[in-house]
């Protein structure tokens, strides 16, 4: 075990699969006492099974505002405060733009507004936000319509809360992923997408969850403490074209 963030807690919404789960475990890894938040309870309890420092399961639907309070609230209850929060939560959405919008973006402002409030009043933390590389650009695919605009709110988001509690210990910043290896990209490579995944990455591959842990890590750590309103891309260098 390392000690990057030892003596922190950490909050990471749908922390029971893909990059939740990579950033749950790097950020226990590390030291952190750590809160896995999901809607599904199975898979957030086999999660924190995996957890050796102490860890928390909590529900959490984070189109509900109220859920996403609750989580903070039960995070400083349990842990005494909170030091990182990550909004990860997330869904492909397709069509549906209620639903993607609600999870997508209200959940990460439901997170913004009560974590960064939360965080200023006990001195200070980090929040990282899950947005993607369509935070930053679009892809020639139907139907990502709200997916796109979800995460393009992701980046302006970060930006507002940034600017507007650096002063009072909060830093904020987002990842921005490419194609990683997870289930929300398992139907793209169900229809043999797999190709113009790869072809177009300036690494020849897909990512990994891990990979997007590592940078989440970072910005949790005090090592990112001149870091803030930031949007990092881990995207094998795609949007680079």
């Amino acid at each position: 075990m390392a000690d990057r963030l030892a003596g922190k807690s950490a909050l990471v919404t749908g922390a029971g699969q893909g990059i939740g789960r990579a950033i749950a475990l790097r950020f226990a890894w590390e030291g952190a006492r750590v809160v896995v938040s999901d809607i599904n309870d199975d898979a957030a309890h086999a999660v924190a099974a995996e957890i050796e420092t102490p860890s928390l399961v909590n529900h959490c639907d984070t189109s509900k505002e109220g859920d996403v309070k609750g989580a903070i609230d039960e995070t400083i209850a349990k842990f005494g405060r909170l030091d990182i929060l990550v909004n990860n939560a997330g869904v492909a959405g397709g069509s549906d733009w209620d639903r993607t919008i609600g999870i997508n973006l209200n959940g990460v402002y439901y997170g913004l507004k009560h974590g960064a409030e939360a965080m200023a009043a006990s001195g200070g933390g980090s929040i990282v936000s899950l947005s993607s590389m369509l935070g930053l650009i679009s892809v020639p695919f139907p139907g990502v319509e709200a997916y796109t605009a979800s995460k393009h709110g992701v980046v302006g988001l970060t930006k507002h809360y940034a600017t507007n509690y650096g002063r009072r210990g909060v830093r904020v910043n987002c990842i921005n992923p490419g194609w990683i290896q997870t289930a929300m990209t398992k139907p793209l490579v169900d229809f043999n997408l797999t190709d113009y995944m790869n072809d177009n990455s300036a690494l020849g591959r897909m990512g990994t969850p891990e990979e997007v842990a590592a940078v989440a890590l970072f910005l949790a750590s005090d090592e990112s403490s001149f870091v803030t309103g930031a949007s990092y891309v881990v995207d094998g260098g795609w949007t680079a074209r």
